[in-house]
């Protein structure tokens, strides 16, 4: 059996039906337990969303903390993902993509309420939080028992996702996808039966470069950067497909009826067969979850630097982050994967299947729309890049203690030469690693929640009687 092979096993080991079940399960019962405030919320929530609380403890502002977060979960999950998961499982899966974020939204309202909650704030302001202190902290209180295996274990497994999966070879390995495409070059060397052109080699230096400058200022240049790129980066994406969309407006209705037929029948035809109901489940879900993240644990380690006294607040703004990466971001990449038939096209996989959408979808010359979609592809992997690394080094600083600066430098080390080593792995193989680790990440985080749901509902209360 190849490393291939045996790697796709263990990740339909975790992606199957427990975890999916699990994550829905979350979702569906704080929703319920919550009164379905996504829909009667959402709009406070984007009021907290560009109006700061005022004297709250921590590091950076609430709508710092969202941008770091949406920096490392606005990425190739939004192009790539997005797309891979519409060629393998019909359009149907965009539709449970869509579905589980609106559940995922419940899901990531708790992660950032008990971020806040539970967090340490040091007496030089530093703020230290995330799953791993919820899941010490928050179950020691309210059960009386030691659970610091669990947020052990969260903490190696978001080490390896940052290092491994997510934050690093998915990112770097789709630029260089991207760029191949956009501007094709002679092969420079081969390894084995791949061979690695000029244009590779370059963008994956490029980007280890820019990668190894930010990282060097921490979370306040990383906080810095993402507010300055996060919200340009979203706007332009969705301008640019909401046009697609417009100019292909009567390819819209099909497209939603497709995705619903196929979300319930499975009968999407791809590449001669037929996929499963449970394959549009599995993939639409998986890639949602490697979108949003939302029941993985990463954006609460953000959320509880914000600046404020208020957990449900924070936990609110968390929210939005999900409704603007997936139900908006990921819908409009889907659509025009769809609309444009580009998921039906032979030999296409990862960011080639986008690429072909913009260049039959935009009434551009092929240079512009592919231009147009390799830098927002380059911008989205390389914000997420910088997010995971903040996400990966506060794991590692749990495992290892606060204390432990030298570790510190030689994880940065290893995390850049990980972005190096990107362009040179398959693609198949690098989503496979990282669905896995992001399975993994879940496990742990959605036992906590599950178990805290009453301190959730209890400061959701407070907040709404302090409102």
């Amino acid at each position: 059996m190849s490393f291939g092979s045996i790697l796709q096993t263990f990740n339909d080991v975790i992606w199957s039906g427990p975890l999916i079940i699990g994550i829905l399960f979350v979702g569906f019962f704080l929703t319920f337990r919550l009164k379905f405030f996504q829909i009667f919320q959402l709009k406070k929530a984007f009021y907290f969303l560009f109006h700061d609380e005022k004297g709250g403890p921590g590091e950076i502002s609430s709508f710092g903390a969202l941008c770091t977060a949406l920096s490392a979960t606005i990425g190739t999950g939004n192009i790539v993902g997005v797309a891979t998961a519409i060629c393998l499982g019909g359009p149907g899966a965009l539709f449970w993509m869509v579905f589980a974020a609106f559940l995922g939204m419940a899901t990531k309202y708790a992660e950032g309420l008990l971020a806040v909650k539970y967090r340490k704030i040091q007496p030089n302001g530093r703020v230290l939080g995330g799953p791993f202190y919820y899941i010490e902290t928050g179950l020691k209180e309210i059960y009386n028992k030691n659970f610091k295996w669990l947020a052990y274990l969260f903490a190696i497994f978001g080490v390896c996702a940052g290092l491994f999966g997510i934050g690093t070879l998915t990112q770097v390995n789709s630029i260089s996808t991207a760029m191949n495409v956009l501007i094709p070059s002679d092969t420079l060397f081969s390894i084995g039966n791949h061979n690695f052109s000029y244009t590779t080699v370059i963008s994956g230096a490029i980007i280890t470069i820019l990668v190894a400058l930010v990282l060097i200022g921490g979370l306040r240049r990383i906080a810095k950067v993402a507010t300055i790129i996060v919200p340009f980066m979203v706007i332009s994406y969705v301008g640019i497909c909401l046009f697609m969309l417009i100019y292909n407006a009567e390819k819209i209705f099909p497209a939603c009826q497709l995705i619903l037929e196929s979300a319930f029948s499975g009968g999407a035809l791809q590449g001669g067969a037929i996929g499963t109901l449970m394959i549009a489940m599995q993939k639409g879900i998986a890639r949602g979850i490697f979108s949003n993240e939302a029941g993985l644990g990463s954006a609460p380690i953000a959320a509880a630097a914000a600046k404020t006294n208020n957990p449900a607040r924070q936990g609110l703004v968390c929210m939005t982050g999900t409704f603007i990466d997936t139900i908006i971001v990921c819908s409009m990449t889907g659509l025009a994967v769809i609309t444009t038939g580009a998921w039906l096209e032979p030999g296409l996989e990862g960011a080639a299947v986008t690429l072909f959408a913009f260049n039959k979808g935009l009434p551009f010359a092929s240079i512009i729309s592919e231009t147009l979609l390799s830098f927002s592809l380059a911008i989205f992997a390389f914000t997420t890049i910088l997010g995971w690394n903040y996400y990966s080094e506060k794991c590692l600083e749990y495992i290892l203690g606060a204390k432990k600066p030298k570790a510190q430098i030689i994880f940065r080390c290893f995390y850049i030469l990980a972005v190096f080593l990107g362009p040179y792995l398959t693609v198949q193989a690098v989503w496979t690693i990282a669905d896995i680790f992001n399975g993994l990440m879940a496990f742990p985080n959605l036992i906590a929640i599950l178990l805290l749901n009453g301190v959730i509902l209890k400061e959701s209360q407070k907040s709404k009687k302090g409102n």
